[in-house]
């Protein structure tokens, strides 16, 4: 069973990256294009999809929303759990950076630089925006992409998998608590409905029905042609659905980008700061305690990187797409990939420095 976990996450990580995860900003940056061209030139598009919501839900959106998550949720192998017995040390320091610590520094650092140190270049009210984005992607540690940078450190791919399932399993209990408080610290009024709504919405249909998929199928047909055939067909959806999802938000941002450009960059700031904070807190916490570097640098990654896709669909749910919060998630997008590729080349160099 674990040679086969191993063999599929390896397998669908460096795929993964080859087609889609290793040019992630490349399409980012098309998409922010091809977004503001769109709003620009045919603004009756943006028009007329708006129009179509429910209870302040965007029901096109929603759609490509789930066809982004329900593939990553359709891999996770719950089971896997029971191995939290196996080298306890990783697991633990995982679960108390990606929940103890991350949202928390993520606040910190985003509102110092968004509220105090670029006051004179972003309007109070848009860095308020601004800020509950980054909130939003200090609450959701990353899910799918942690296999990529697990295989690219040479990390132990079943382990990584217990990590990634019993985050989840927090994520669900944990993620509205959080984003409830830290926006309640910063004057960012949200009421909890909206806040269970789109947890509901994002994160207990898709992993209920990714779950009960992967029963289902494997029951049907075994698992190998559940990670052979169905997974591969599967996997093309999630990208799809990211750059289009992207497309029509900055078709909604365009009059926001071509009025106040250089807020792309200031908000990657902080972000850039808090995922190197992290990966190095996680990182050297490990190192004092002598965890095996195969899962010691995966487990680094998963506090360093995000579930962005959840972020921008809260982000979309409690704010709208033409908000300062959703266009903050969108730059975490922009980010993550070449940073988290700049980690994995620390992580590699220093290999020897732990146990083997």
């Amino acid at each position: 069973m674990t040679n086969n976990i191993e063999a599929t996450a390896n397998e669908t990580s460096s795929e993964g990256m080859d087609l889609f995860g290793r040019y992630l900003s490349v399409w980012v940056a098309l998409a922010i294009v091809a977004g503001v061209a769109l709003g620009q030139l045919a603004p009756s598009v943006p028009e007329a999809l708006s129009r179509f919501e429910y209870a302040q839900v965007s029901i096109p959106i929603a759609i490509l929303i789930w066809a982004m998550i329900f593939p990553m949720m359709a891999q996770i192998d719950f089971s896997a759990v029971v191995g939290v017995r196996k080298e306890p040390k990783g697991l633990a320091i995982t679960t108390v950076v990606n929940w103890l610590v991350k949202p928390f520094t993520m606040f910190a650092i985003a509102w110092f630089f968004l509220m105090v140190v670029f006051k004179p270049f972003i309007a109070p009210d848009l860095a308020s925006e601004y800020l509950a984005g980054a909130i939003l992607l200090g609450a959701a540690p990353c899910t799918a992409m942690v296999f990529v940078w697990s295989y690219l450190t040479k990390g132990d791919a079943a382990y990584t998998l217990v990590q990634v399932s019993l985050n989840d399993i927090i994520m669900l209990f944990a993620f509205a608590p959080i984003v409830v408080l830290l926006l309640g610290i910063s004057d960012i009024q949200v009421p909890w409905d909206t806040v269970i709504l789109s947890v509901v919405l994002y994160i207990v249909i898709p992993l209920t029905a990714g779950y009960l998929t992967r029963r289902v199928l494997i029951a049907r047909h075994g698992s190998q042609w559940y990670d052979d055939v169905f997974l591969k067909r599967l996997g093309p959806v999630t990208p799809a659905a990211l750059i289009i999802t992207l497309v029509l938000l900055f078709a909604f941002q365009g009059e926001v980008i071509l009025e106040n450009p250089l807020h792309i960059a200031l908000i990657a700031v902080p972000l850039i700061i808090q995922t190197v904070f992290i990966f190095f807190l996680a990182y050297g916490w490990a190192r004092l305690w002598k965890v095996r570097h195969c899962i010691a640098a995966p487990g680094a990654m998963i506090g360093a990187s995000n579930f962005f896709e959840l972020a921008v669909a809260a982000a979309i749910a409690l704010f709208g797409l033409q908000s300062g919060a959703a266009l903050a998630t969108v730059v975490g997008v922009l980010v993550e990939v070449p940073l988290m590729l700049a980690l994995v080349r620390i992580a590699n160099t220093t290999r020897d420095h732990f146990p083997k």
